[in-house]
């Protein structure tokens, strides 16, 4: 877990010394975090009215446990909506800041050397399949959101297990995002073959993800990671893939179904 963690520093440390690419590798989330600090504001401005409006059965109630019940109930929502715009985040970030974030992967397997042959792949199918698959995790994510929502109402739990829950769920998302290029790379273009190779190593991949979805999800503190995080993720893919991948990961350079 400490080693994945350390991929994070690795990946700062690469890019840093990459100035210009660095620069500009931060730009789409630069991009991406306005719009959506725009709508997390928007969300915290309303959020005492909206959780009044999800709970018209607590009108009766006496006020300090309607006062807690709402509470809760905001704390939840916030945290759910930071999950789901996390894991877009780093969607719409990649869609935005495609080529660079290739280049940076790039550049990151050219320095480590052994880096796989770049498998062909016309541009407008690589970004639409991309698109496919960054969409199916956010609705994997919002979906999981709804639980993880309503376990938020169990006193205690709700307001101690489950946060860190949500953080290891969306940790482990984010990671299925940060690695798809250098997964791409190596010709492993589905979904399954990106979770089949993160799950023979968990612990390496929350230690690199988690604390990469907890700094995502500080708004524009993700400006400085993100560029990081693209580049831990290929450092990240290359110990779990550390050779030529082997059939049962999954389809090779001709399969691009999900």
């Amino acid at each position: 877990m400490f080693s994945g963690v350390g991929m994070l520093f690795r990946g700062f440390g690469m890019v840093v010394r990459r100035p210009k690419l660095f620069l500009m590798g931060a730009i789409p989330p630069l991009i991406t975090s306005v719009l959506f600090l725009i709508a997390l504001i928007t969300l915290l401005m309303n959020i005492d009215d909206l959780v009044t409006w999800m709970t018209p059965f607590a009108q009766g109630w006496a006020e300090g446990w309607a006062t807690t019940l709402r509470i809760a109930l905001g704390i939840t929502v916030v945290a759910g909506v930071v999950l789901v715009m996390v894991v877009a985040f780093t969607g719409v970030t990649l869609a935005l800041g495609f080529p660079l974030y290739d280049k940076i992967a790039e550049e990151v397997e050219d320095e480590l050397g052994d880096a796989p042959p770049e498998v062909e792949e016309p541009l407008a199918g690589m970004v639409a399949r991309a698109g496919r698959q960054s969409l199916t995790l956010i609705l994997i994510a919002a979906v999981v959101t709804v639980p993880l929502f309503a376990a938020g109402f169990i006193p205690v739990i709700g307001q101690t297990l489950i946060p860190v829950v949500s953080a290891v769920f969306g940790g482990w998302m984010l990671g299925m995002e940060l690695v798809g290029t250098a997964f791409d790379r190596r010709g492993l273009r589905r979904l399954r073959d990106r979770r089949r190779a993160m799950g023979q190593r968990r612990a390496l991949v929350l230690g690199f993800a988690v604390p990469s979805y907890l700094l995502l999800a500080i708004p524009f503190v993700a400006v400085v990671v993100f560029p990081a995080a693209t580049a831990g993720g290929t450092i990240l893919t290359r110990e779990l893939l550390p050779a030529a991948p082997s059939r049962d990961l999954g389809a090779r350079s001709g399969n691009v179904r999900e």
